[in-house]
């Protein structure tokens, strides 16, 4: 539960800055000035499918991947 807790934050979090910087150096006012026409909340959606996405991805092979590469054998029956 936590790692998904973990995942839906750090994705927020990345989506937030993303907008925070694009906000304050004027990114919507300069793409405008080159008759650029950008709708700054859609490319917002668009990093956050994808982040979302390729964050799933990589959040669900995490533990396989591990184990893999570590040879590691997981314990189900202790002999202790």
């Amino acid at each position: 539960m936590m790692r998904i807790l973990l995942f839906l934050a750090t994705n927020l979090a990345v989506v937030l800055i993303a907008s925070i910087t694009l906000s304050l150096f004027g990114f919507d006012g300069f793409m405008a000035a080159n008759g650029v026409d950008l709708n700054l909340s859609q490319l917002l959606v668009f990093c956050a499918v994808f982040g979302f996405a390729g964050s799933l991805f990589s959040l669900f092979i995490s533990k396989w991947m591990a184990k893999m590469s570590t040879s590691t054998q997981v314990i189900t029956q202790p002999r202790t």
